[in-house]
């Protein structure tokens, strides 16, 4: 609408515009712009900061809800902090996850869950390297002697507290192995090293796939001195001794044997 008393406006004739060139248009950007360093270091600083952040979270703080979930690149290479909320055999456990421990708010911002309905699902089984336990009843299986004293002083020893594990690797039934170490009056204990000084289980004696974390030699030793001194499962005759691969070798005897017998 042209007000009285207005001149009339003048229109844009796109028909009279000259095209640029695209160089030109680049030619004309004020590149002294780019060029001090206040314009873009805070930027670069903001990004960088960022995408680290991420990183250090991705690979330290973001808490992982079971085995599953452990990437392979993290064997050999991470340790895994958390508290222990079941003890299941003389040899294994279940961990809940808690990256960063009391310095990421685990223990006074986050609370580690208590009922067994909050940690379904939400535990990385552990199975201790390097070390063999007595089998307990499973399966309709009698349990070997000894195997009730393993179960109680690992609990005794680790149930609710915080442990380090050292990974290695997924074994067969979808639990870590590792090296798990705790703290007791300030000083660090290797678990399963503990057991071993205790006659409370054996050195793990498969030919493949052992794990030991470079530890062997001196688990050996804790085994000679405990069988020695006639510690635990080595209090008995001699010959009467039987390893608990021993034993899962004898129950599958057994139990492929009843089969056979059956059909």
């Amino acid at each position: 609408m042209v007000w009285p008393f207005t001149s009339t406006p003048k229109k844009d004739d796109d028909s009279t515009r000259e095209p640029v060139p695209w160089t030109d248009s680049l030619n004309e950007t004020d590149w002294e712009h780019y060029k001090d360093p206040r314009n873009w270091v805070p930027t670069l600083l903001v990004t960088t900061t960022v995408l680290a952040s991420l990183q250090i979270y991705r690979s330290y703080l973001r808490r992982i809800p079971g085995a599953v979930h452990v990437q392979p690149s993290f064997f050999r290479k991470r340790s895994l902090f958390g508290r222990v909320t079941s003890v299941g055999d003389g040899d294994n456990f279940h961990l809940y996850h808690t990256p960063g421990g009391r310095l990421a708010g685990w223990g006074w911002l986050r609370r580690v869950p208590i009922k067994k309905p909050d940690l379904k699902n939400k535990t990385i089984p552990i199975r201790i390297a390097g070390i063999d336990a007595p089998e307990g009843a499973h399966f309709g299986r009698p349990a070997q002697p000894f195997s009730t004293d393993a179960l109680a002083w690992l609990s005794s020893y680790i149930l609710g507290r915080r442990v380090r594990a050292k990974i290695y690797k997924r074994d067969q039934y979808d639990r870590i192995v590792a090296t798990v170490f705790v703290r007791r009056y300030l000083i660090r204990r290797d678990v399963g090293l503990e057991m071993l000084k205790r006659g409370l289980a054996t050195m793990y004696e498969a030919k493949t796939g052992a794990e030991f974390g470079g530890l062997e030699e001196r688990y050996k030793a804790a085994e000679v001195k405990a069988k020695a001194k006639k510690r635990g499962m080595w209090g008995g005759e001699p010959q009467h001794f039987e390893s608990p691969r021993e034993f899962k070798t004898r129950m599958n005897l057994e139990d492929t044997q009843s089969k056979d017998a059956k059909t």
